[in-house]
Formats: structure tokens, sequence, C-alpha cells
């Protein structure tokens, strides 16, 4: 029996012993006996994420881990508002990460807009057993589970309302056999609605990577997903800047089609990394359009490399 194990039954038998002479304190005393022990019984039981992501999660949204499922470390990727080409991001950080030779799996939690079954080509296909089902696989080896892949027809509209929304999300965890993974990415929607809230209070998050582009109100856009996140207690491991620049074809010159960069300014100011700087680039659309993604080699995102090697 461990210390806390310990500390936990003096607790128990000191609050029955505080209640013993009120009926109404014993019963709100054996309540909160019960659900301290379904929660150590979930967190215990649970493999999936850090001890330290685990602790973070407040008890009262707790969610079990499916049996077959054994992950080390959970990331979010997030972002402030839609069109920053995040669901990009995420794909390139896990086909960074497999290439390294690291189980990588991405859940797509952006349910009613799913992107990344088309950037890796995957069409249906969803099989399961008794114990939930099986994500399907990419051609670099990476394991994912997303709503178009659910669907009868790919264009076939999601027409739920949020909690509905943030249910599947929790599904995603509970009910998909994600196998022995390193690194499970997880592709939110933007903004801070439904499914992010429940992401940052469910899942073991080791921490999140902010993806933005190079506006005005870049500042704006961080900072909401930033203080998002510190409002959750959850890790920022960084932001990555999409749409930064575009090389001239003709010249080569390096071109701010949306202004000038302001991303350092930004990170220095909440004290985090920036993890890349990526270019616009029409070969990054063709190959994603395609199916292809993983074929494409970012080198901008290398400063991501060893901040998600280090967790």
């Amino acid at each position: 029996m461990t210390e806390e194990e310990k500390q936990s039954k003096i607790d128990g038998a000191v609050e029955r012993l505080r209640a013993s002479q009120d009926p109404e304190k014993a019963a709100e005393a054996e309540r909160l006996n019960a659900e301290r022990a379904e929660h150590e019984r979930i967190m215990t039981g649970n493999a999936s994420g850090t001890d330290a992501a685990r602790s973070r999660i407040n008890p009262d949204f707790v969610i079990e881990d499916n049996p077959h499922a054994h992950i080390k470390h959970v990331i979010g990727v997030v972002s402030g508002k839609g069109g920053v080409g995040k669901s990009f991001v995420t794909a390139s950080l896990a086909n960074r990460m497999r290439a390294k030779g690291h189980a990588t799996g991405i859940l797509d939690a952006d349910i009613t807009g799913p992107s990344i079954p088309k950037m890796y080509g995957l069409h249906g296909g969803v099989i399961g057993d008794e114990f939930g089902s099986f994500p399907m696989t990419t051609d670099n080896d990476i394991e994912v589970m997303s709503m178009n892949v659910l669907l009868d027809t790919e264009d076939t509209p999601v027409i739920w309302r949020g909690p509905v929304i943030a249910g599947v999300v929790k599904q995603f965890w509970t009910d998909v056999q994600w196998g022995d993974l390193d690194y499970l990415f997880v592709d939110m929607p933007p903004g801070t609605g439904d499914v992010p809230l429940t992401a940052f209070q469910s899942l073991p998050l080791d921490g999140i990577v902010i993806v933005t582009s190079p506006q005005e109100l870049v500042s704006l856009i961080v900072k909401k997903a930033y203080n998002m996140a510190q409002m959750m207690n959850i890790p920022v491991l960084g932001v990555v800047e999409n749409y930064s620049y575009m090389n001239c074809p003709h010249c080569g010159e390096k071109i701010s089609v949306f202004g000038e960069s302001s991303i350092d300014e930004v990170a220095s100011e909440l004290n985090i990394p920036v993890l890349g700087k990526l270019p616009m680039d029409p070969t990054y659309a063709q190959n994603a359009d395609n199916g292809i993604c993983y074929s494409l080699d970012i080198p901008a995102l290398e400063p991501a490399d060893s901040i998600l090697e280090s967790l």
C-alpha cells in the first residue's frame, strides 16, 4: 500500500468518526469516500498519459481508458480562430514523430469539420469488436480516428449540438483501441468551446501546441488559447506560426503575405517557445489535397522535435 493510499484510508476513517453522531454527516462522509474510491479505481486502472497529466484531471471529469490503449503522451493542437492550418500542423507534427520511429496517432476532435482523413487518403472502413473500434492506419503507419471515416459519405454534414459533439470526443478516447502509442495528437476545432473544454478537462494532456498566422490580431488569438490553457492548468508547449511567409518562385525573395510577423514578441511576452514558422508553399496544399501529406519534409518544424521528445 502506497503512502497516498494509507493517507486516504486515514482520512476516510477520520471523516466517519467525525460524522458518527450525525446521520446526515455520516451519509455525506460515505458519499465522499465512495467518490474518492471510484476516482482512485479509475486512475489506477488507466494506463494512458503521464502521472503528471492524470493528476491535473478533476475527479468529476475523469474518463476511463480503453483497456487496449496505452498512450505515453497526449498533445493537444489548438488555435484561437479558424483558417490557420491547424490540422496541417497536427499532421506535420505527427509525421515528424513517426519518422523518428515513435508510435504515433491522431485523434481528430474537429467533429463537424474533420480534415485529417483527406490529408492521408483515408476513406471509411472502420471495424471493431467488443472492446471498441480500431483506428485506421495511414501509409506511414499513423493511427487515425476521425468522424469522417464513420459517416455514410464524406460530405455528410454533422449537425449536432455541442454536448453531443463533446461526447463523441470522449468516445474516441474510451471506445477506440489505440494500442501502444508514444504520442497521440488531438486535433481540436478552433476557439474555446465545448470540445477544447472537454479535452482539457478529461484527457491526460501533457500540453498543447498553439497554431496561429501572422496577422495583426495574432496577439489576441494566441492569448485567448494561452489563457484558456492557463485557466485549465494545461502546459503550453509552444506556438507554431503558419503562413509565415512565401518564397518568390523566381528570385527567392521572402515575401510576408500577411504582414510582418510578431510571433517572436508575443511568444517572449508569454514565455513560450516558437516551435516553427511555416512558409506558404503550394506543394503543401497539393500533397494534403492528394492524401499524401506524409511525404512532405517540413524542416521549419524542427524546433518542435526536441520539445516533444523531452516530455
